[in-house]
């Protein structure tokens, strides 16, 4: 059931074109999402209350490691995939190669992009294609003291 939520990168446009022919409201976010936490979930479930099909780009390990060193990430591709999928709030999981989801978000053109308050408008990747097609940017607050790093930090203390 889980693997039913992966969804191919060549086949996400045409996923989102289905959903979008049915009157769905997608909900777009993406992260690296590698070591999930409290921080994650809660994320994640705010994103997916403003639509009705959360899609979560997931960054595959080479772009992990391009974008966070050679030690990243902790887990692989697919148990990050997997994990996500467990979760009730994400309808389904694309992974990427690319450093950023631009063109993930051009072939499924969301009514919503979201991203952690962290960023600024102007800073995320798809912001003007989103808004050019109608859709919105939406920006949600991070739950404080929950982040990979930190985990990773606190665990080499031990």
């Amino acid at each position: 059931m889980l693997k039913n939520k992966l969804i191919p990168r060549n086949t996400a446009g045409l996923s989102a074109d289905f959903w979008h022919d049915e009157n769905k409201k997608i909900v777009f976010t993406n992260g690296c999402f590698d070591i999930l936490h409290r921080g994650h979930v809660e994320y994640l479930a705010k994103a997916a209350s403003l639509g009705d099909i959360l899609i979560v780009g997931l960054n595959s390990d080479k772009s992990v490691r391009r974008l966070k060193g050679n030690g990243r990430p902790i887990n692989d591709e697919t148990s990050r995939a997997v994990v996500l999928s467990a979760l009730e709030s994400v309808y389904c999981v694309v992974i990427f190669d690319e450093d950023t989801p631009e063109n993930l978000i051009k072939d499924i053109n969301p009514d919503v992009l979201v991203k952690g308050a962290d960023y600024r408008i102007d800073e995320i990747a798809g912001a003007d294609f989103v808004k050019q097609h109608g859709g919105e940017v939406v920006t949600v607050d991070l739950v404080k003291g929950f982040s990979t790093t930190n985990i990773i930090e606190k665990s080499a203390k031990l």
